[in-house]
């Protein structure tokens, strides 16, 4: 019968599983020399993997199999009654019905060549055979599959480690987004494409595809992208998403992603039918919600008219609450089951909507989704990867050929971009970004103020004890003292922190606090916090927070007090350095050794420029009535 059909809903036993260790193509075992092993059976494409070697002299070796395993024997359970086409037959059909990948057998001491219909067994079952000579024992072609699984595996770590760092290099470009993706093509070998909530093309980079792989990977992406949960009011008609139109024969989507050791040709299958499932249906799609009323029609896609021959369509699977006689995916039939209900899509009807109006307004589940989904089309492969943001990106990767460690580096992508796209929709990000831009436009801080948040502010500058600080330990600090507006310049932390998230010390870090202020002196405030930070280097102190008692200086008229600072300190002005230095070194009582370490200079230094200050000032900076009037100024500067 041509045309769309419906696989009968029968038990279809799960592909045997793999052992978890990297593939290697059955070609590269046979390069080995030491070995001298010869295909003399079965097919000679490179599409072959072999994930083990074992030896078995069991008739039946079907129990003892998990799946990819190169099986070696010598015939020993072959007596000369058993060697007929009938028996070999069997015996193939058993190993590749266990997942086999090849069958090695060895000449001498039980068979001098490797019987004739054993050779013709595997060939008709498609399963290679090699002829292992006397001088190659068993154990050194397992260690050679040993040695080549090392070496892949090997390769394949090196390939990923290389991959994350370019990665996570392009992920700190200017434009990260466009980066990650150029990178993850390049690694690939393929294409990479960012889909926005609603499906479009946000960035793509490299080779794109053929347009029937690329309108497959776009349907690809509404398996992974979530559904957002609604209510169906009453006469809503329920649709479950039409099957891809281009969908080649045989193609079923795949939700689980493939591990990095996945041979070549293995498929990330969907869940097999349960026992329960009715006749007539196949695979699943979302499943009805469970409030469903008896009687509502949950229907399975109506085809396309361009859906090809061979393409199978899944109906949706039961819910454990949907009643009998609902039908589409229903349980198995039960007492209260009507004869004749089956669970058969509707014969091709484009024109008539899908599904039946509801007559009550039912909530509308949203379906559980994959993290990602797999599939090959048009000699593509294809993979769809959710964004962890949540927001409804997904990433979507075309390549030629899979490689182990495609899924790895394509997941680094994954949440590389997850973090991107995350800062840009989440809502303090985007405060955070209007802020930035109003500053760089000409905005007084007062007015930008409030786009990160409402009172009064604290500054904070921190440096590690030990080490220097860099952009990881910087943004561990801010989430430490509770903020996300983190700023490194020339080894120190600038944390703007809320007045009312008091800051505490942190181990490994000297830190210097402000005074709490408002928007209009954030620049005192910044001033303030690196003052209280060189103190604290200086005394070895874990915490100093400026001083906010009041003193003389309060007393005197401002503007007088500006004046008479300003005067007196007119002579260092030209030169920051020894004003700073000369503030420093008052505030340690004079301590050569606390204000070389305090300004990240040698004690000398610090003795040349203060000399120079005195000279400069024409004052003996010894006397201590000198040292206060300079220290008021200072206060005042």
């Amino acid at each position: 019968m041509e045309g769309m059909h419906i696989v009968p809903d029968v038990p279809v036993p799960l592909a045997p599983a793999v052992p978890p260790t990297p593939p290697i193509p059955l070609s590269a075992l046979l390069a080995r020399e030491d070995l001298a092993l010869r295909r003399i059976a079965g097919p000679a494409g490179p599409d072959t993997a072999i994930h083990w070697a074992h030896t078995s002299e069991m008739a039946d070796p079907y129990p003892y199999l998990l799946g990819g395993e190169l099986l070696l024997t010598a015939g020993v359970h072959v007596t000369p009654a058993d060697a007929t086409g009938a028996y070999f037959d069997t015996y193939v059909s058993r190993v590749a019905a266990a997942g086999g990948a090849a069958i090695g057998f060895g000449l001498a001491p039980v068979h001098d060549t490797v019987p004739p219909a054993l050779v013709a067994a595997c060939e008709a079952h498609g399963l290679p055979l090699l002829e292992v000579p006397p001088q190659t024992t068993f154990s050194g072609v397992a260690r050679a599959v040993w040695q080549l699984m090392a070496q892949a595996r090997l390769a394949e770590l090196r390939r990923v480690t290389e991959a994350q760092q370019r990665l996570a290099a392009a992920a700190s470009r200017p434009d990260p987004v466009p980066s990650v993706l150029r990178q993850l093509a390049q690694r690939l070998s393929g294409w990479g494409v960012l889909y926005g909530p609603d499906g479009t093309e946000i960035a793509s980079a490299g080779r794109a595809p053929h347009e029937t792989a690329r309108q497959a990977l776009a349907h690809l992406t509404d398996v992974v992208r979530p559904a957002p949960t609604t209510m169906a009011s009453p006469g809503t008609t329920v649709r479950t998403p039409p099957p891809c139109p281009t969908t080649p024969p045989g193609a079923a989507v795949r939700t689980p992603s493939p591990s990095a050791t996945t041979p070549q040709g293995t498929t990330g299958r969907t869940a097999s039918p349960t026992p329960t499932t009715p006749p007539g249906t196949t695979g699943r799609t979302h499943p009805p919600s469970a409030t469903t009323p008896p009687g509502t029609t949950v229907r399975a896609p109506s085809p396309s008219p361009t859906t090809p021959p061979g393409t199978t369509v899944r109906a949706p699977s039961p819910s454990p609450a949907t009643p009998p006689g609902t039908t589409g995916r229903t349980p198995s039939p039960s007492p209260a089951t009507p004869p004749g209900t089956t669970g058969r899509t509707p014969p091709p009807s484009p024109p008539a909507p899908v599904g039946r109006p509801i007559a009550a307004a039912v909530p509308v589940a949203a379906r559980p989704v994959p993290s990602s989904a797999t599939d090959t089309v048009a000699g593509s492969h294809l993979a769809a990867y959710a964004l962890g943001a949540g927001q409804g990106f997904v990433l979507g990767v075309a390549s030629p050929h899979r490689e182990p460690g495609d899924h790895t580096i394509a997941s680094v992508a994954a949440v590389l971009l997850s973090l991107l796209t995350g800062e840009h929709r989440s809502g303090t990000g985007a405060a955070r970004s209007s802020a930035l831009v109003r500053v760089l436009l000409g905005a007084p801080p007062e007015e930008v103020a409030p786009l990160l948040g409402t009172g009064r502010w604290v500054v904070v500058h921190a440096r590690p004890d030990t080490q220097a600080a860099d952009a990881v330990a910087a943004s561990a600090l801010g989430a430490a003292l509770g903020s996300a507006l983190v700023d490194l310049t020339d080894g120190v932390v600038r944390v703007l922190l809320p007045a009312e998230r008091e800051p505490g010390p942190q181990p490994g870090w000297a830190l210097g606090v402000s005074t709490a202020v408002g928007p209009g002196d954030w620049t005192t405030a910044d001033a303030q916090a690196a003052r209280a930070l060189a103190r604290a280097r200086a005394t070895r102190t874990a915490l100093v927070g400026h001083g906010t008692r009041p003193g003389l200086a309060d007393l005197l008229p401002r503007d007088e007090a500006d004046a008479h600072a300003q005067a007196l300190l007119a002579p260092l002005g030209a030169t920051p350095a020894l004003t700073e230095t000369l503030r420093t070194w008052l505030s340690l009582h004079g301590s050569w050794d606390r204000t070389a370490v305090a300004l990240s200079v040698h004690r000398n230094t610090v003795r040349q420029r203060i000399a120079r200050c005195a000279a400069l000032l024409g004052t003996d900076l010894d006397d201590p009535d000198v040292r206060m009037e300079l220290w008021f100024a200072l206060r005042r500067a």
